[in-house]
């Protein structure tokens, strides 16, 4: 309801304003503007406002004063700088003692180039150790002799789940008494694995869901033991190895060093087949279509099973492969918006999982229908695809239709496409056409008859795809390298060489090659370790080394750092969400995904650290490709880290002077120190606490010399330099000032070598800025910057205000400090000073008034006289603000605004805010943030049961041919699962994997972020509120990141606007269906092993159906109840496979 304007305001005190109709419209803002509602008003639209009978006659300042009052702001910040900040003293102190520093160059080319080579040389030497093990692995598999009678006493091992097993009572290896062939080993801690290890044993790792006792696993046991001399040699000549690991395709993993296998509280579901190194490792890349039969035919419990087990199966995949996933009945639809294959990344996965719950059984079977789906998605070829393996996976509960015409017409007579299919259930269905389908098509056939049999079986498939790969031989023994992914034992990021191990034995002589995969054979590289051998500090706060693969994802970047980790799935960032992206990061990154070298200067946008900020900078991006390997290494350096400087202290007497000023003795003097926390020595302590890390740095400089070879004399050498120079500012320009007299809290200056003085003593207090100047937002900010950079004090809208005591909240007003040396110009320190909040409150009253000085009485406006208003007199009418060009509130006249200072500017006058946005004197950025940690959602009330599960009738129950049912039994069964894996079809997967319940989890968070746009003039605008308009006037002031805004209070309800966000929120991020229309440039791996003439398909799956006897069912549903492991059908066939 409108506001009569004769209510507006009237009870406001002071000088009376009387509300105005909407005057005629004006010229309309230039392209910049985006709603009509706003309007610019010329200078000769500003007439004075009408004035109550009576009143003084104030009018809204005109624009020639306003720009007068930016004016004295933008004089009074530079004479502060001037006088303290020291910017030109500086200068000459530097140039005072230029025989004490050489300028070095960063050449971008040779720089990258060097540390393109130095990684190749560390990973070559993990592809030779992989080379030996893999050779190893196949010479000894191949002179193993197959043991029938093996028994468990007969295999001594150190089981790594040991320890926890004896732990838990309840363990079956603790009831069946079966420790008697496992070693107890001693571990001593080791900072490099971040674990407790020994190096004299190797450990087995044998997956829950597998039996330890089966012949198959004491067989593959007894022959990996021997790969434990060669781990050893290995590290003996390669001290720097971390895990080397064996991941057999029987699902037993041995690894060395041993360490006790980490396990979670809940149920361990680590299988080694289902890491991503291993899948990378076992096949080539896969175009794989999931077909899931919805026919009425289907029970629930069917059903559930068919959706669990397709969600397993996604899990085999990784980025390198694309799938899609359709239901059938009479006819085939896509169960998720993705009408075609798609990358099978994590995000897209999850889509699959979604849609994949919401399938309903109903209709009649078509295979035709689904076959046909799949055979087209297969045979799109515009879109972008692995090209590579090509299958089919068919999940139902029976049929007698071959569908062979199908076939014939799609498939064969070259068989590109391999089915397979999987019979889930257990039903009185005849499978032999099942069987027929997959034998026919290269492909296996598999039986889900229940929850325990769907991980194994859902994996299987890899056997078979390995089999071109093991029949290629040599040609196909390529070590690949991984994406990024966090490791099992605790090692952190890492990525993977893998190499596939070979069957190398023949059933007999003049047989056919065995075309089994032993597994993949992996040597873990930690991410750290590749980062050493890039350069730290010589390329300044902004500039960073960057690696990326053939999918666009980053192995190095200073942005990859994941709040949390899944190590179920790789880490995949791409390096167009590690930065912001445009169209030249795009040209970047395809042609170092092509494996080019290049170089290119471009002009991008930036995040600032604290993820507030936006900078428009010029960068140099230059790269080249590491050869042996899938990446690609990146360096971006600003064009004023060209140059860097190297001190020269060679004059120890001079050594001792400049040290004593690191000592707290001398601070009261001289201003506190904070030194970056840098690895100085490789015996310096480490603190999260700068003053117990200076200390510990003091400490151990008496006992060693700059010039130590166990210290960076580089970073010592600066380190002390700037320690001495940042002393000579305070002795020439600081220490005679008095700070008082211009409202200083304090100054500071912070270099490139480490060091931030902040003076005097007693500020150091209240500092809260990061002791690493590169890791410090003012400071990279200032780098890339010219003039002023404002930053408020941060404050959070859930946290309360600012307390306004002791004079303790200031601002931060800092500029770089340029030098020029010659014709090489670089900006090796960041000078400033902390502004008194209240003090230069006041202050900024008075220059924006009409008032010369403070000590000037206020100017009064007489009955007859007429006045502008100004920012003092009349603060109650009229509203003034300094706003930095993040958005965030600086400066106010309102006094009960002060405690908003750093705060969105939206949250103090959202209308005013949306104004300045419209009028294009802000511009807005929004992106995501794929590495976030969000807090667990609550769980839902799902009832007692779960979902999804058949319940039985009273009828059912009355019914005795029910109780003799498969459908009874397969109930009993999941009942029973369900006491044993605690609510298998519930479980979220990190809960299986052990993760406490208040983990937090990886999320998506979108962000928004405001910088200046292209309105660089002052001027006036005012915004329609029907009869309550507001007149506001902006203009930015120079050499500052701030922008100075007068406008008139808001009078009425009426001016509320919506309020702009700034704040991070949760989001899903972009729309996935649309992404996958617009995909990014990618490759795959160079190789594919798909075909080879002489595979043997005979072996394709065998199964069996038959009516479910009491008796028997019986039986087993007590065994399971005994407590004895759960051995699936399909897992027994597999391992019968492999006995050689």
């Amino acid at each position: 309801m409108a506001v009569p304007a004769r209510t507006c305001g009237a009870s406001r005190p002071g000088p009376a304003r009387t509300a105005r109709p909407w005057p005629g419209r004006g010229p309309q803002p230039g392209p910049g503007a985006r709603r009509s509602l706003w309007l610019l008003l010329p200078p000769l639209l500003l007439l004075p406002l009408l004035a109550a009978p009576g009143s003084s006659a104030y009018s809204f300042p005109q624009q020639h004063t306003m720009q007068h009052w930016a004016r004295r702001l933008e004089q009074e910040v530079d004479g502060v700088m001037q006088i303290f900040g020291g910017v030109q003293q500086l200068r000459e102190i530097y140039k005072d003692n230029r025989n004490l520093f050489e300028v070095q160059e960063n050449e971008p080319q040779k720089l990258v180039e060097k540390v393109a080579g130095d990684i190749e040389s560390l990973l070559d030497r993990k592809v030779q150790a992989l080379k030996r093990l893999a050779d190893a692995a196949e010479n000894f598999q191949k002179a193993h002799r197959w043991q029938d009678n093996i028994k468990e006493e007969d295999i001594l091992y150190y089981d790594a789940k040991a320890d926890a097993e004896l732990d838990d009572p309840e363990s079956e290896d603790v009831e069946r008494g079966s420790k008697a062939s496992t070693l107890r080993l001693d571990f001593i801690e080791d900072p490099n694995f971040k674990n407790k290890v020994n190096y004299s044993y190797t450990a087995v790792q044998i997956p829950t869901d597998i039996y330890k006792g089966s012949t198959v696993i004491l067989n593959e046991l007894n022959w990996t033991e021997a790969l434990e001399n060669v781990f050893m040699e290995n590290r003996r000549q390669d001290p720097t190895l971390l895990w080397q690991v064996f991941g057999s395709a029987t699902g037993v993993t041995r690894y060395y060093p041993a360490t006790p296998w980490r396990a979670p509280k809940k149920i361990d579901l680590y299988d080694v087949r289902r890491r991503p190194w291993y899948i990378q490792g076992a096949s080539s890349p896969k175009d794989m279509v999931i077909i899931v039969d919805v026919s009425g035919s289907v029970s629930g419990l069917t059903l559930k099973l068919m959706k669990t087990s397709v969600c397993e199966m996604l899990d085999t995949l990784s980025d390198d492969d694309y799938v899609n996933v359709a239901s059938f009945n009479e006819k085939a639809q896509p169960v998720s918006c993705f009408t075609h294959l798609v990358q099978a990344n994590v995000r897209n996965k999850k889509v699959f999982k979604e849609a994949v719950q919401g399938m309903v059984a109903k209709g009649t079977t078509g295979y035709k229908a689904g076959f046909e789906y799949a055979f087209d998605q297969l045979q799109n070829s515009n879109i972008t695809r692995a090209n590579c393996n090509k299958m089919i996976m068919m999940f139902t509960d029976g049929g007698e239709d071959r569908v062979q015409d199908v076939f014939e017409k799609y498939n064969w007579p070259n068989r590109t496409v391999r089915v397979f299919t999987f019979s889930v259930g257990q039903h009185n269905y005849d499978v032999t056409p099942l069987q027929w389908m997959a034998c026919a098509n290269k492909g296996y056939y598999f039986e889900i008859p229940s929850i325990g049999a769907i991980r194994i079986n859902t994996q299987e498939y890899l056997d078979v795809l390995g089999r071109p790969m093991v029949l290629a031989g040599k040609e196909a023994k390529q070590v690949q390298w991984t994406n990024v992914y966090e490791d099992a034992l605790g090692l952190g990021l890492v990525v993977t060489g893998t190499l596939p191990v070979f069957n190398l034995t023949q059933d007999g002589p003049g047989e056919k090659k065995n075309q089994l995969i032993l597994g993949v054979m992996g040597i873990d590289v930690a991410l750290n370790d590749i980062k050493r051998l890039t350069p730290n500090y010589t390329l300044g706060a902004n500039g960073y080394v960057f690696a990326i693969d053939l999918n666009g994802y980053v192995l190095l970047h200073p942005n990859l750092k994941p709040q949390t980790t899944n190590f179920r799935e790789p880490v995949t960032l791409d390096f167009l969400d590690a930065e912001l992206e445009d169209e030249n990061k795009e040209e970047i990154r395809r042609s170092m995904i092509d494996g080019n070298k290049g170089h290119k200067q471009i002009r991008t946008l930036v995040k600032s650290l604290d993820e507030r900020y936006i900078d428009e900078v010029i960068r140099n991006y230059t790269w080249v490709p590491i050869r042996s390997t899938n990446y690609s290494l990146g360096l971006v350096l600003p064009p004023y880290s060209t140059f860097y400087l190297q001190a020269n202290l060679s004059d120890q007497i001079l050594q001792v002077k400049y040290f004593e000023f690191l000592l707290p003795s001398s601070f009261e003097s001289e201003g506190h120190v904070f030194i970056a926390p840098r690895e100085y020595c490789k015996d310096l302590n480490t603190s999260d606490n700068n003053t117990e890390f200076l200390k510990n740095f003091i400490e151990l400089m008496e006992k060693v010399t700059p010039d130590s070879k166990q210290c960076n004399n580089f970073l010592l050498h600066n380190l002390i330099l700037d320690t001495g120079i940042t002393q000579q500012l305070v002795e020439r320009v600081w220490r005679d000032q008095d700070l008082n007299t211009y409202s200083l809290l304090a100054v500071f200056a912070a270099t490139d070598g480490g060091i931030t003085r902040v003076f005097p003593n007693k500020a150091a207090e209240d500092w809260t800025e990061n002791p690493e100047p590169f890791n410090a937002s003012f400071y990279r900010r200032s780098l890339d910057n010219h003039g002023y950079v404002f930053k408020p004090p941060h404050q959070d809208t859930l946290l309360r205000p600012l307390e306004l005591e002791n004079d303790t909240v200031g601002i931060l007003v800092s500029t770089a400090v340029e030098l020029s040396l010659g014709r090489r110009t670089l900006r090796p320190a960041v000078v400033g000073v902390k502004l008194d909040l209240e003090a230069w409150a006041e202050k900024f009253k008075v220059l924006a008034s009409n008032r010369t000085h403070q000590d000037q009485p206020q100017k009064q406006c007489g009955p007859s006289s007429h006045c502008e208003m100004d920012c003092e007199v009349n603060n109650e009418d009229l509203l003034c603000v300094l706003i930095d060009d993040g958005g965030f509130l600086v400066l106010s006249n309102q006094n009960h605004q002060w405690d908003q200072v750093g705060r969105f500017f939206s949250e103090v006058d959202a209308n005013l805010m949306l104004a300045l946005y419209n009028n294009s004197f802000y511009t807005r950025k929004e992106s995501y943030d794929y590495q976030a940690a969000c807090a667990p959602q609550p769980p839902g009330n799902l009832g007692a049961a779960p979902r999804g599960v058949f319940v039985p009738t009273i009828a059912d129950f009355l019914n005795l041919a029910w109780w003799t049912s498969a459908a009874t039994w397969s109930l009993f069964q999941q009942l029973l699962y369900g006491l044993i894996y605690h609510s298998w079809f519930q479980a979220d997967a990190a809960e299986a994997e052990g993760s406490p319940e208040t983990r937090e989890s990886s999320c998506v968070m979108k962000q928004t972020q405001y910088y200046f746009g292209s309105v660089n003039a002052s001027y006036n605008a005012i915004i329609d509120c029907g009869n309550c308009s507001r007149l506001f006037h902006a203009q930015r002031l120079t050499n500052t990141n701030l922008l100075f805004v007068v406008a008139e209070k808001p009078l009425c309800s009426q001016c509320e606007a919506g309020r702009l966000l700034q704040k991070e929120t949760h989001s899903d991020g972009p729309e996935q269906c649309e992404l996958v229309q617009r995909p990014r440039y990618r490759r795959g791996p160079h190789i594919c092993f798909d075909y080879n003439a002489t595979e043997d398909t005979s072996d394709c799956g065998r199964g069996a159906s038959f009516p479910p006897s009491l008796g028997v069912l019986v039986s087993l549903q007590l065994l399971l109840l005994l407590g004895l492991p759960p051995r699936p059908q399909p897992q027994v066939q597999v391992h019968a496979s492999r006995r050689l």
